[in-house]
């Protein structure tokens, strides 16, 4: 997706024509100041394409916005069934907005299974748009309903809309030469040009998406255009639908600046290259593809022009020892996985600490254990990232809190590699990689300088004069070990797993030099410089909420909602999970309570009891879905007043 936000004179013109609109039909047309519409379907209907495209029309529009992709596990999971429903939520604003909503004002539901699976979610009153066409009796009785709902009542507390979907989308293509099953596909198309027409989203980059998509199929690409078109002109000329509406550009939300819809994946492999162009480094990824990652190693294997250099390898365990040799060679390495993989790669991470070489880990995490929910999300890697390896093996770890913040979360986790010489968590989330939301692109003058100096000769004096290269002489401020790379003359040391000796890096097993070697590699992740964790503070609270990773969005939202209500709550959010902020200790003791959410049971709660003493209440889910705004403003009350 890479629609930018428009411009205020560009999101004028929209109003203008919005002005036009309204003097010129006879239709009326409501202003809004946010929706959520969900797209449902079966995982082969292109709901996330649908969702995608309407997202990025929106994006370019200037709204305000948050997604939530959500899909089977499965390439393609059994049609009709509920096990098998794909869908798309997209919350979109005239305000700052931080979640993709708690619940669709707009449920687009392309069969039966659609909309069983998602009724629950729905809000007496809300618009359901449904195909008629696919509530067979067959399809019907599939999922348990023994009679049509669409006749029955049960949802005579919603607008519903019953559009024949596919009758009319096989209507608008028959001058096309196409197969009736052919047509059929592009019923998502004519779906998305309703919806468009119903909401007033442009339609110009659509079209031009389609032509480019289906560039080597010109008969396909005009058939889906077709299809768009034919959707826009039934909102138009149809009596059921009487109202449209529009949601004014989110002009005051912005930061004056260019900006770009993008999904948490794409703006992490972003920040990446730009890490790598700042460090003046090659940027090399060893990688093995997993659900929710693989989207990283797509993207930055379209880059060699910026230097990088993609790896597939064979498996997890290879990928990551490929990146820790590209490491040893003067690359800002990086390896891409999940949970699954973070356990594969343990031996190989406890080996980068081990020969302290910068290594950047990137774990999108999902639902486990084991295989799990791979296309859910989870926050329940934490714990594996800190301690998931032999020995005393400590690694710093940063996590992202937005899907726009993936960006700025990789160029720390490259700072902090780099500067100090250590592997280096990065911790992101299903919900955050396949999220999207709108991101100001940053000046270049606004990135970090990583370059470092790599060791050019001798480093230490022997007692008798001779100048030698010590491996593992550090600096006094970071601890950090020389970065030699293999082949300059005179920096020839060994590498391996094998303990090394202080200083000369030759083999050791000295008890006291393990002892100074552990204790120094702690000692240089406890020192890693971080920023202090900032307190919302409205004053007068009593009760402190924290959070780390993707639990910011709907944190932020319940505590807005409490503080409308008159509740006094503060609110901090960690980036740095280890070594924590040097001020956290101190936050958490200027409060009666402190309460974490997470998706997990309660694994930040446990490293915060155990390391300041404080009497931490978890608030946990586990569901593979992020945490509902008024969910979490009810739990945080009911805290409050506990």
């Amino acid at each position: 997706m890479t629609s930018q936000v428009s411009s205020p004179a560009e999101q004028a013109d929209g109003a203008v024509v919005g002005e036009q609109r309204r003097a010129a039909g006879a239709k009326d047309v409501r202003r809004l100041d946010r929706v959520i519409i969900r797209f449902a379907g079966d995982s082969g209907d292109g709901m996330q394409l649908t969702g995608d495209r309407f997202t990025s029309e929106t994006a370019s529009f200037g709204n305000d916005l948050s997604t939530l992709p959500n899909f089977p596990a499965e390439i393609r999971a059994p049609a009709g069934t509920l096990p098998g429903v794909s869908s798309f939520q997209l919350h979109f604003a005239d305000h700052d907005i931080l979640t993709p909503g708690d619940a669709p004002n707009v449920l687009v539901a392309m069969n039966p299974a659609a909309l069983r699976a998602n009724i629950g979610d729905l809000p007496r009153g809300a618009e359901i748009i449904v195909n008629t066409d696919e509530f067979t009796k067959r399809a019907m009785q599939k999922v348990g309903y023994e009679a049509s709902p669409l006749e029955d009542g049960s949802l005579d507390g919603y607008n519903l809309h019953p559009v024949p979907l596919t009758t009319l989308t096989v209507e608008a293509l028959k001058e096309f030469e196409l197969s009736r099953k052919e047509a059929e596909r592009s019923k998502n198309m004519f779906a998305l040009g309703l919806l468009s027409w119903m909401y007033h989203r442009p339609t110009e980059g659509t079209e031009k998406f389609l032509k480019s998509k289906f560039a080597k199929k010109p008969d396909i690409a005009a058939a889906n255009i077709a299809a768009f078109r034919a959707g826009w002109n039934f909102g138009e000329t149809t009596e059921d639908f009487a109202v449209s509406y529009e949601v004014a550009p989110a002009a005051k939300a912005f930061p004056v600046g260019t900006y770009r819809n993008i999904s948490g994946n794409l703006a992490l492999a972003y920040g990446l290259v730009a890490a790598g162009r700042q460090a003046d480094l090659p940027l090399f990824l060893g990688s093995y593809p997993i659900t929710p990652a693989s989207d990283i190693l797509h993207e930055l294997s379209r880059h060699k022009n910026f230097g990088v250099r993609t790896f597939q390898a064979e498996d997890e365990i290879a990928g990551i020892g490929a990146a820790l040799g590209a490491a040893f060679g003067g690359a800002l390495a990086v390896t891409t996985t999940s949970g699954p993989g973070v356990a594969l790669k343990s031996e190989t991470i406890g080996l980068a600490v081990s020969l302290e070489l910068p290594l950047v880990v990137v774990d999108i995490q999902r639902g486990g254990p084991s295989t799990g929910l791979p296309t859910k999300t989870e926050q329940a890697d934490l714990l594996q990232a800190m301690y998931g390896r032999n020995g005393e093996a400590p690694v710093p770890v940063v996590a992202p809190r937005t899907p726009a913040d993936c960006f700025d979360a990789a160029l720390e986790a490259a700072r902090i590699a780099l500067t100090y010489r250590t592997p280096v968590f990065l911790l992101s989330d299903g919900y955050l990689a396949n999220g999207s939301e709108p991101w100001r692109i940053p000046e270049l003058d606004e990135l970090p300088d990583l370059r470092v100096q790599f060791a050019q000769g001798p480093n230490h004096t022997l007692a008798d004069g001779t100048e030698v290269f010590w491996p593992y002489k550090r600096d006094a401020r970071t601890l950090a070990r020389p970065w030699a790379i293999p082949g300059t003359p005179g920096l020839e040391h060994r590498i391996g797993g094998i303990e090394k000796q202080d200083g000369t890096g030759n083999i050791s097993y000295d008890p006291a030099n393990h002892d100074f070697m552990v204790r120094t590699r702690q000692a240089k992740v406890d020192g890693i410089e971080v920023p202090d964790v900032e307190v919302d503070d409205p004053g007068g609270a009593d009760t402190l909420v924290l959070g780390w990773g993707s639990t910011y969005g709907p944190i932020t939202a319940a505590v807005r909602r409490l503080r409308t209500a008159g509740v006094p709550i503060a609110q901090a959010h960690l980036r740095h999970l280890n070594p924590f902020p040097k001020n956290l200790g101190a936050v958490l003791k200027r409060y009666d309570k402190v309460v974490i959410p997470e998706m997990n049971l309660g694994q930040l709660a446990t490293l915060v009891r155990a390391k300041y003493l404080v009497d931490a209440h978890s608030y946990n889910q586990v569901n593979g879905m992020p945490f509902k705004a008024e969910q979490l403003a009810t739990a945080l009350k009911e805290a409050i007043d506990g």
